[in-house]
């Protein structure tokens, strides 16, 4: 057999399956959905189709309001393990960039990053926001002129510039804002990176 017989065999093959099927479309013996529900005759049918629905599954008020309160539950705890588990990596990863800082000023900036993330303030607010309960001392003025390299540069530099290598106490104030800051501009760069969001 050609390759050209066969062809031509599957073309017919083809051509007979397709009106086999255009036939059975019109020959059927059930009414067609009627196209304008407005018209009278659709009237009928849509009555015929609701007749037909059992609502005997459906819910109590007092069921729905019982159940939807165990979903909300649901939903509540697996935002806070969600929440609570991007803290715990946030936590440990700038523990481990940032050897030198205390543990509890990387936890306590690490809090702040995820309150002020979700506000709209500039990069540099939410940088000396994350900072500003550890210095109470120092003005929110004067904390954004140290922020600015972090605010105003590419958010992937997070370099400390001018913050000796020695031990957290042996640094000076300033030294330790400029530190402070790095942590912050970590954190909430993380934070971006984790939810995506610009």
């Amino acid at each position: 057999m050609s390759s050209q017989s066969i062809h031509e065999n599957l073309e017919d093959v083809l051509t007979q399956v397709q009106g086999e099927l255009l036939e059975a479309l019109w020959q059927t013996d059930e009414d067609c959905y009627p196209w304008n529900p407005a018209e009278p005759e659709a009237e009928a049918y849509l009555a015929e189709l609701e007749a037909g629905l059992c609502l005997d599954h459906c819910l109590e008020d007092e069921e729905i309001a019982s159940n939807s309160q165990v979903l909300f539950n649901r939903l509540h705890q697996c935002w806070t393990s969600l929440v609570s588990s991007a803290t715990d990596t946030l936590k440990v990863s700038l523990s481990e960039r940032f050897t030198r800082v205390p543990q509890a000023w990387l936890e306590a900036i690490a809090s702040q990053a995820q309150t002020v993330f979700q506000t709209n303030s500039s990069f540099a607010e939410q940088l000396v926001l994350c900072v500003k309960p550890l210095l109470p001392n120092w003005s929110e003025d004067d904390l954004l002129t140290f922020a600015r390299p972090w605010a105003y540069a590419m958010r992937g530099n997070s370099e400390v510039v001018g913050v000796r290598p020695v031990e957290w106490a042996e640094l000076s104030q300033m030294e330790q804002i400029r530190l402070s800051l790095a942590v912050a501009h970590s954190a909430l760069v993380q934070l971006e990176n984790l939810t995506g969001k610009p």
